[in-house]
């Protein structure tokens, strides 16, 4: 985010307090941010001049209707890289950085990497651009999330169309996802209603496409692959024993940073 000119601040003060009554949690961070959107390289400029005080007003009531800032702005920041996105795909969020954390040591020269449910390719993207060398594909059956996951795979990640359960055509040393996993029926927060629904919901327990993803690794990668996938912290005992059942062993489980129960990793037992 740019640094904003002293002068902006009455007016981003004054949006903030608009957003905050409308009950968006991120108000004083999205204000500001609105504005440094707005103003683009003239950030630093003393105040608004009408133009983009009146763009800035229109962005700040979409904000306090709940429509996602990444939606207004374009862009959702993610690890080291920042990604396009908009109505159609995913927000990525911050604790599925921490799952990129626990594959990126399996990653690297002459490693395939696969992740399945891919969205806007936030998963793979950040694999390749740390870890350079790895044959990175994302997958996604989503037709309204493919131009976006093209566009940010940018050449660098290889792009593939079908779900989870269909794709084949690589052996792979490491398989990541992110599924859907809330449960059908969960009270959500509007920027989280704004995601596509295929992308939010995992069936009546959350766990249809776990369950699929947990299926297709075990198919798709080499004895001693690892998986790894987030979930929903209240499914951790149930993730953890869908993937004993599956035959993958050094079965763990691991928390984000708020110390929620957030991922599950597994290895593909050897041959």
């Amino acid at each position: 985010m740019r640094p904003l000119g002293a002068g902006v601040g009455a007016a981003v003060r004054a949006a903030a307090q608009r957003l905050a009554d409308a009950g968006v949690p991120s108000a004083e961070h999205d204000a500001a941010a609105l504005a440094s959107y707005v103003l683009g390289e003239r950030a630093v400029l003393a105040s608004f001049d009408g133009g983009t005080q009146r763009r800035y007003d229109v962005l700040v009531a979409r904000r306090a209707r709940r429509e996602p800032l990444q939606h207004l702005t374009g862009v959702a920041p993610f690890r080291h890289v920042e990604l396009a996105v908009g109505p159609g795909v995913f927000i990525p969020r911050p604790e599925t950085e921490g799952l990129v954390d626990l594959v990126l040591k399996a990653c690297g020269p002459d490693t395939v990497a696969v992740d399945l449910c891919a969205g806007s390719g936030a998963i793979a993207l950040a694999i390749a651009t740390e870890r350079p060398g790895t044959d990175v594909h994302a997958v996604e059956g989503s037709a309204d999330a493919l131009p976006w996951l093209t566009r940010n795979a940018g050449g660098v990640v290889t792009v593939h169309h079908g779900g989870a359960a269909d794709f084949a055509g690589v052996v792979a040393d490491v398989v990541v996802s992110n599924p859907p996993y809330l449960p059908l029926g969960l009270d959500v927060d509007p920027e989280v209603a704004a995601d596509p629904a295929v992308a939010l919901w995992g069936g009546v327990d959350g766990l249809d496409v776990v369950h699929e993803v947990v299926a297709a690794a075990a198919r798709l990668l080499r004895p001693g692959g690892l998986l790894a996938l987030e979930h929903d912290a209240s499914h951790q005992p149930a993730v953890l024993e869908c993937l004993q059942r599956k035959g993958f062993v050094q079965v763990t489980g691991h928390q984000d940073l708020s110390g929620r129960d957030r991922y599950a990793t597994g290895v593909r037992m050897s041959a």
